[in-house]
């Protein structure tokens, strides 16, 4: 059993090494400052092919598994981009699967190249207000009218919607009470049409770079042509992302952990208090070496997923154990730089306190840590469902 990651996967953590180092602490800081899409961040990432990682090569991806994808989100966290760097491309990763896998030539002929090349930046309009995690009652509705459909509803905590161009959309084409099942629901990827969706900035506590909305949909209009798939089978399309998407937010969240870590270690290293230095004292060592650990075992469970995946093994146990114990590595490595830093933790200037805001992400999204637990409980100890 083999560890380490192959040549090819070497060079991709260098290669994304060294395209982050331009877009050093300072950077981040000052999108965190400022607000506004990191678009130079974005378009160095388009212009050397990185979009595309885990798309078909066909339409000019280069065809690499979740593995790899896994690498290059975990690298662009690690580097001090943290969630602000990831989630600029976050959905590029993942986002498109159900289109590659369900669908038709043309469609795809159509979609992923202008996404791949960062000509096209779409958001994914899944969540709703009075919703949540329960997708299976979602309540915004497309009704066909003859060569479209009209689409009015709400959705929310809808990431990049400020910039996108492109939204893929779970929408209810049939009524709750006429389905069976996961049926009734609908997958589109169309335009974002703001004529008829108005897009209101959330503002919220960390990752001020990456915007998040509340969609208010009316009449929009949307051609029949840009459904995916079959109508009424949009839920089970969306699932074929889901495990995919726990993977990279938790290859995602082991970064930024370890960029916070990192920080950790230098400035316990170098700050000298009582004549030597706070990284010689117990009680500073022991809690980022508790993290180390944790870090190492989350980032092991990672890419057992991801592995699992690109094998097309079974993988909803291990990508969900994965993005919880990533999520709470990172928030305790956080929370330890900050405390390892002193009263300095808490200065923007440090950037340490970002971190800690930004790792609150992984813990509450996409699927609450509750929830991952219900699911170990039922789907691998075999317990009743609990909701």
């Amino acid at each position: 059993m083999n560890f380490d990651p192959t040549p090819e996967q070497q060079d991709i953590v260098a290669a994304i090494e060294r395209l982050c180092a331009p877009f050093d602490a300072d950077y981040w800081l000052q999108r965190d400052r400022e607000g506004g899409f990191p678009l130079d961040f974005h378009q160095a990432l388009a212009r050397s092919g990185w979009l595309g990682i885990a798309m078909p090569e066909a339409y000019g991806g280069a065809g690499l598994g979740i593995s790899e994808a896994a690498l290059m989100m975990h690298s662009i966290a690690a580097s001090g981009a943290g969630l602000s760097g990831a989630s600029a491309v976050h959905m590029n990763i993942f986002g498109l699967h159900p289109v590659v896998v369900f669908g038709n030539e043309a469609q795809k002929q159509r979609w992923l190249p202008p996404l791949i090349a960062g000509r096209d930046k779409a958001c994914f309009g899944v969540t709703e207000p009075d919703t949540g995690l329960n997708t299976l009652k979602l309540k915004t509705r497309a009704v066909r009218q003859g060569d479209h459909y009209r689409v009015d509803g709400q959705k929310v905590w809808i990431s990049t919607a400020q910039v996108a161009n492109k939204m893929l959309l779970l929408a209810r084409t049939t009524a709750i009470e006429d389905c069976r099942g996961s049926e009734g629901l609908s997958l589109f990827y169309t335009d974002l049409d703001r004529s008829a969706v108005e897009v209101r900035e959330i503002d919220k506590m960390g990752r001020k770079a990456v915007d998040s909305n509340q969609l208010f949909i009316d009449g929009l209009r949307i051609p029949v042509e840009d459904r995916v798939g079959e109508e009424g089978q949009g839920f089970s399309y969306i699932l074929h992302g889901l495990n995919p998407e726990r993977i990279l937010i938790a290859a995602e969240a082991v970064g930024l952990g370890r960029a916070a870590l990192a920080r950790a270690a230098g400035y316990a290293g170098e700050r000298e208090v009582f004549g030597r230095p706070i990284g010689q004292n117990q009680g500073i060592q022991h809690p980022l070496a508790k993290s180390w650990m944790e870090l190492e075992a989350a980032h092991l469970m990672v890419h057992k997923a991801a592995w699992r995946y690109d094998q097309g093994q079974s993988c909803g146990a291990e990508a969900n154990s994965a993005k919880y114990l990533a999520a709470e590595a990172c928030y305790h490595a956080c929370e330890n730089a900050i405390l390892t830093h002193g009263g300095m933790g808490y200065a923007k200037e440090y950037h340490v306190e970002r971190y800690l805001r930004e790792a609150w992400i992984p813990r509450l999204a996409p699927v609450s840590p509750q929830l991952i637990l219900c699911f170990i409980a039922e789907k691998v100890l075999g317990l009743p469902k609990s909701y």
